[in-house]
């Protein structure tokens, strides 16, 4: 096969299925934002496909894609920049995903521990989408030819079986048609976790709102829940490898280096020795400073539904721009007559 040259192109997405946390802020969009200032283009979409593997209330998904939208342009995804559009508005993913799902092999789907995490007991009465979407991920990435895919730990599996589809259909068909797609893992604060339970990733689902700082938080109530957040009685340490086997001390530190745009490290080294009387006030202090504009701005957003779908619709005819001739020469290298 000829060697291709593909054009560096970022390509994340975020589901629409209940509002947004700072474990999202941080674990993902704050990176994308970044990522929109390097050399690369950058494709974000709001996956409301993968949303309704689960039943979902129409009007409940509906407000939940206006609010994921209004969040990532909040926190900074500059349209002018980026391509930020609902998967939904470009059929090229679905249409793709097929010819995906024809090339992915069933063993590859029975390896993928999050379907096993989210069906559980129930794996027989859950929806085939469910079980199937990772195909229908692989084409969210490969219908744009992305290069690179900034994700948490938990997603990784998901781009590695985009790597496989990828390569299975450049063998198959003798063609190096695909990029063999990059996951890109790094940064403090990645993984955040819940402020009730350091073991548990912060999650829109959890039982408590205490546990998770919502996006649409006052600044009231982003103060309040950093100031009760659970923490251990023994104060910060002198190094970072103190906070071994104090979960809730490690995420509350790592929270404070990426909002700061700092390392773990260099927090500790600032408030080695400090009490949580000291460290959580000035915590919440930097939460509210960095996150109280973006939830004001989400909230003028959400009020202007015209403006995001002038957005969303402006973006879903760029990606298609770049989606459709892909998916056009993915028809004809499989051998399916486009009269």
């Amino acid at each position: 096969m000829a060697e291709t040259t593909f054009t560096p192109r970022v390509f994340s997405g975020i589901k629409p299925s209940g509002g947004l946390t700072l474990g999202n802020y941080l674990g993902a969009i704050k990176r994308w934002v970044e990522m929109a200032d390097e050399p690369y283009e950058t494709v974000y979409c709001v996956v409301d496909l993968h949303a309704i593997t689960v039943w979902q209330d129409p009007a409940d998904l509906r407000a939940a894609t206006y609010e994921v939208a209004a969040g990532l342009l909040a926190s900074g995804i500059d349209p002018a920049k980026s391509i930020l559009f609902n998967q939904s508005q470009a059929p090229e993913h679905a249409e793709l995903g097929w010819i995906l799902s024809c090339v992915a092999r069933v063993g590859w789907m029975n390896r993928m521990t999050q379907f096993k995490d989210k069906a559980g007991k129930n794996a027989e009465k859950v929806s085939l989408g469910l079980y199937a979407y990772p195909a229908l991920m692989a084409a969210d990435i490969l219908a744009y030819h992305a290069t690179h895919v900034p994700v948490g730990e938990d997603q990784k599996q998901h781009v590695e079986l985009t790597r496989d589809i990828a390569a299975k259909f450049n063998h198959d068909y003798g063609e190096e048609f695909f990029p063999l797609t990059e996951p890109v893992i790094e940064g403090p604060g990645m993984r955040v976790m819940s402020l009730r339970d350091g073991s548990k990733k912060m999650s829109k689902s959890g039982e408590s709102d205490m546990e998770r700082i919502n996006m649409l938080d006052d600044a009231d109530t982003i103060a309040k829940k950093f100031k009760k957040a659970r923490t251990d009685p023994a104060p910060l340490p002198e190094t970072l490898d103190g906070l071994k086997d104090r979960p809730e001390a490690r995420n509350l530190v790592d929270i404070y280096a990426s909002l700061s745009h700092t390392s773990a490290e260099a927090v500790i080294a600032e408030y080695a020795g400090a009490g949580w009387g000291q460290f959580k006030p000035a915590l919440a202090d930097l939460a509210v400073d960095k996150l109280a504009p973006i939830s004001s701005e989400m909230k003028r957003l959400i009020d202007d539904k015209g403006e995001l779908d002038r957005i969303l619709g402006s973006g879903a005819e760029k990606a298609r721009e770049i989606a459709a001739p892909i998916l056009k020469r993915t028809y004809e290298i499989v051998g399916l007559v486009r009269s």
